[in-house]
């Protein structure tokens, strides 16, 4: 299993990267780089291209909208020729909150912009020229405005013609097209207790349809970090974060984490939490998040439990463990989880 940590975004980058760099001296495999609406991540992840020797960066989620394919494409060459061979490519869907409230972009057809997204990418990896007539056209063709465009390829020389793609998904159809296609998954709010019967069935089926050529589907997933004898402390800097994602992150009927925490079991605090943040109740929100969910989306205790939860990913499919370290010293903390993978 290889160890992965999430880039903190919301504040200041240079220190952020910093501290991934540091992270990478203690073992740390690869870092992964959020946009949201904050700072676009390429340009924090060519600052860690410089800043770092070994791990690989990845981008968790450039979204299928803001972006044409050929530039989700180039960003990705670009990263990779930057970092010598180590960038990962993570895309989706994001939200309609975002897509439409600060793009200002239709979300429509979420999976069939993503398998193009992927499709379009590798044929521009391999220096084709590319015509393609889809969801995007290329070139543009008359009967659309297209006046002077041709078919083109790639002007440099990828150092990699293939980078890995991961896709962060959630429901089961986007789930069964990314265990067919994808090189990884990046799910979210991840209870490794529930993923076999949340995500068993669309898993098998994508992986059925699966090109062997793409080797094995890697599986990105984990939550805090913290060695510790005071784990609830560890879960109420989750609670927050869970509250504003199955509480605020869409509408009522339109959250994909509302959706996955009430399959965990627990609909009538979903229910709570979505109620109370759209309220404006925050930390009522906050309050309604079960302490049971939070136990199994963090990786906090006493070393024994924090073995006993690695190892629960590790028997759900988990490939690369995805941890966000709690502490004085994250450094030394991801070398001594680092032993025990």
């Amino acid at each position: 299993m290889e160890l992965s940590s999430p880039l903190t975004y919301a504040g200041d980058p240079r220190a952020a990267a910093d501290r991934a760099a540091a992270l990478e001296s203690a073992g740390l495999d690869a870092v992964w780089v959020a946009e949201a609406y904050g700072f676009d991540s390429p340009t924090v992840m060519g600052y860690l291209a410089a800043r770092t020797e070994r791990m690989r960066i990845g981008s968790a989620i450039l979204n299928v909208y803001s972006r044409t394919p050929a530039l989700i494409a180039q960003t990705a060459a670009g990263l990779d020729a930057l970092s010598g061979g180590r960038a990962l490519l993570g895309v989706g869907a994001s939200g309609p909150q975002v897509v439409e409230g600060w793009h200002g972009r239709r979300y429509d057809r979420p999976l069939g912009r993503t398998r193009e997204v992927i499709e379009l990418s590798r044929r521009i990896w391999r220096r084709e020229v590319i015509e393609h007539h889809g969801i995007t056209e290329l070139p543009l063709p008359p009967e659309k405005g297209g006046t002077l465009g041709k078919p083109l390829k790639l002007l440099n020389h990828p150092v990699r013609g293939v980078i890995p793609v991961y896709v962060a998904a959630l429901g089961p159809a986007n789930v069964r097209m990314t265990a067919e296609i994808a090189d990884g998954w990046l799910p979210f709010l991840y209870v490794p207790e529930h993923a076999a019967e949340v995500w068993g069935r669309p898993l098998a089926e994508g992986r059925a349809a699966r090109d062997p050529a793409l080797g094995p589907l890697s599986v990105v997933a984990g939550g805090p970090l913290a060695v510790t004898d005071d784990a609830e402390a560890v879960h109420d800097v989750m609670r927050p974060t869970v509250a504003l994602y199955v509480g605020g992150m869409g509408a009522p009927g339109r959250n994909f984490y509302h959706d996955l925490v009430c399959s965990y079991g627990y609909e009538s605090a979903a229910a709570a939490v979505q109620e109370h943040y759209l309220a404006g109740r925050k930390k009522d929100a906050e309050a309604a998040v079960p302490a049971e969910l939070l136990e199994r989306l963090c990786l906090a205790g006493p070393e024994g439990h924090v073995r006993d939860r690695i190892e629960a990913y590790r028997e759900a499919g988990v490939t690369m463990l995805n941890v966000t370290p709690v502490g004085p010293d994250p450094a030394r903390l991801i070398e001594r989880v680092r032993n025990w993978l």
